[in-house]
């Protein structure tokens, strides 16, 4: 009897596989979650580099960073830079606005891309950050202010998880043990909320992130976890 004939072969379990990676014909493979942390971080850099400008807007002048004026979202000029609804989630304000996404993108969005795969956590991302801009340009139509980060797409890679996982362990700063939950419910919902969190956080993009966020981790969690369990 061949080996292929045999039950034992036959009903073999499906091979496992590793994190999803784009790869090329050359054996050369990426990783998305690295991809976008690079991108942020060359973006930054060049944002230093290059230096400020002056904004001259509606009668109103600001000094900013030049790449702020060429990626970042402004309202009041946005039908001349479409293009920063997406390029505004590349810019950030400063080392520690970068410093801060970038170690909750790497902490949480390498949970999510191992649970969901690497192009569903593309899409949360950046369709959560897209309407989080979105959002945030509906509201402050005539703001000459930028808006910058990737607050947005973190956001909503939180919002995912957390109806997915709501019990999953975290250490904020690395010190204080917490399930998902209560982090996201009190250091990302309730320090978001206007007139707690300073004027000068987009709590708008916030939010529109969160809501992509929780309505992906529904679907995912209907579809995903009878399969599997995560605790």
């Amino acid at each position: 009897m061949p080996l292929s004939d045999r039950d034992y072969m036959r009903n073999a379990p499906p091979e496992r596989r590793g994190p999803q990676r784009f790869r090329f014909s050359a054996g050369f493979s990426l990783d998305a979650l690295w991809v976008l942390i690079g991108l942020n971080l060359l973006i930054f850099l060049i944002t230093i580099i290059w230096g400020r400008g002056i904004l001259y807007i509606d009668g109103v002048t600001n000094v900013i960073y030049k790449m702020h004026y060429y990626l970042g979202l402004i309202p009041a000029i946005f039908g001349e830079r479409v293009w920063t609804l997406l390029t505004a989630m590349f810019v950030h304000a400063d080392f520690w606005h970068l410093l801060f996404n970038m170690f909750a993108l790497f902490f949480f969005g390498r949970v999510l891309k191992q649970m969901v795969g690497q192009r569903s956590f593309l899409l949360v991302y950046f369709v959560g950050g897209i309407v989080g801009n979105i959002l945030y340009l509906v509201l402050n139509l005539d703001s000459g202010i930028p808006l910058v980060g990737a607050s947005g797409a973190i956001y909503a890679i939180a919002g995912t998880l957390v109806l997915m996982v709501p019990k999953m362990r975290v250490l904020f700063w690395g010190i204080i043990p917490m399930p998902l939950w209560v982090f996201v419910v009190v250091f990302l919902i309730i320090l978001s909320l206007p007139g707690i969190v300073d004027s000068n956080i987009a709590w708008q993009a916030h939010f529109g992130g969160l809501a992509v966020g929780l309505i992906a981790g529904y679907f995912f969690r209907r579809r995903i976890l009878p399969l599997v369990y995560y605790q």
